[in-house]
């Protein structure tokens, strides 16, 4: 690859917003990292302040064309162009790049490229936190064709890219379509054990209840042989994620009494509202993992299978029931009582109707899981082509102008 410059030959690059200003339920958007997903600008977890309350001398409002590069974190890198739609909105801690003799989308598309990715990763991994400064992106090296080259390349990607946007969106409906039908399917179930037999306040099946503790931990997951607190994120509805834990120091005593087996009934005590109240079964796990003091552990009377009971905890009476017995300081965490879980509604029949209610559930889970698994690999195969098309049109690897059509399926 010839005719490579140095970003900051034809771009300013400069930072956003240093520090948080007072925020606001109105007023201007600030983009931050978590807006910010391969080349697209996001809404969920967009924060607000008023115009006053901005650095408007050291942080300008963005333009159209500008372009945000996220500067740490697991994501450092990414990057999204600036539309007509964000114009006005305030840089969050970004690094912030204004092209000057470079055309902008052809330049937001050679920055999403993994010939500039790779430099990025090279730069900003010399750090334990991924970290990226402006003088090491403005050191970025990218290749510079002619201008009118620089307008077709970005012509020709945004009509692949749009059309492979397209497909990956029709995936995604699917992929919500089948969350929703798993979700009705669990509902219908539980609605006519109900409408059959009514409910039971769940203390009626629990014979123990015992909680973990946090100690301070590192931030990383235990290998096998080692010691790790679970975190809220080892549970989902219905799934236990045995890798979702954190590290304890070598220097710590574990408290062995925290130490979850097979066949524990798991309760998420603190999440975010959609999430509060979690409940899985363990599966066959590895030894040495604790309970923190966010997660409940429950011991059930021999009337009723866990399995059963994490199959009803799914059902959307009592994942509502969860959300609105919940609190919390703010919208995005909030905690349960175990008081509040003991009155879950449980629909009570014998054993054997238990077991066969769980098996029919799980034939059908396994039934959505492959669709789901071979949607989401065509997800993933999509991802990748779109990021292969776009390397290859920034790195003059194929005539854009002879090359229509090569994003179709």
């Amino acid at each position: 690859m010839s005719n490579t410059v140095m970003l900051k030959r034809v771009a300013l690059v400069q930072y956003g917003l240093g520090q948080p200003p007072k925020l606001s339920t109105d007023g201007i958007p600030i983009l931050r990292a978590t807006n910010i997903t391969r080349g697209k600008i996001t809404e969920p977890g967009l924060l607000r302040a008023r115009l006053e309350d901005l650095p408007l001398d050291r942080a300008p409002l963005l333009k159209e064309g500008e372009i945000l590069v996220v500067r740490s974190g697991a994501y450092t890198g990414d990057s999204a162009r600036i539309t007509a739609k964000w114009a006005g909105s305030a840089p969050g801690y970004d690094l912030r790049v204004t092209p000057l003799a470079i055309n902008s989308r052809y330049l937001a598309y050679a920055l999403l490229g993994i010939a500039a990715q790779d430099q990025i990763k090279l730069v900003s991994s010399r750090a334990a936190q991924p970290h990226l400064n402006a003088e090491e992106l403005g050191e970025l090296q990218i290749w510079m064709p002619s201008s009118d080259e620089q307008r077709r390349i970005a012509d020709f990607l945004d009509a692949e890219t749009s059309r492979i946007d397209r497909l990956l969106a029709l995936q995604t409906t699917v992929l919500e379509r089948l969350d929703e039908r798993e979700s009705a399917i669990v509902d219908l179930a539980i609605d006519e054990l109900i409408d059959r037999v009514g409910t039971t306040p769940f203390r009626r099946f629990i014979i123990a209840m015992d909680q973990g503790s946090s100690p301070q931990c590192d931030a990383v997951p235990a290998s096998d042989d080692e010691w790790g607190v679970l975190k809220v994120s080892c549970l989902r509805p219905g799934s236990f994620f045995p890798d979702q834990n954190k590290r304890l120091p070598e220097d710590a005593v574990p408290d062995v009494r925290n130490e979850v087996r097979e066949g524990d009934v798991l309760i998420t005590r603190a999440n975010t509202p959609q999430l509060v109240g979690s409940t899985a079964v363990v599966p066959a796990v590895r030894r040495k993992l604790l309970l923190s003091d966010k997660i409940f552990r429950v011991g059930l009377s021999p009337l009723l299978d866990a399995h059963y009971v994490a199959w009803i905890a799914r059902g959307t009476r009592v994942r509502s029931f969860s959300s609105a017995s919940s609190n919390g300081a703010s919208q995005s965490m909030a905690n349960i009582r175990f008081e509040e879980v003991k009155e879950w509604p449980i629909p009570h029949i014998d054993l054997p109707e238990q077991k066969r209610v769980v098996a029919e559930l799980d034939r059908s889970r396994m039934q959505t899981d492959a669709l789901r698994s071979r949607i989401t690999r065509q997800l993933t195969l999509l991802a990748e082509r779109r990021q292969a098309l776009i390397t290859a049109a920034v790195t003059g690897q194929f005539d854009v102008s002879t090359a229509s059509g090569r994003g179709e399926d």
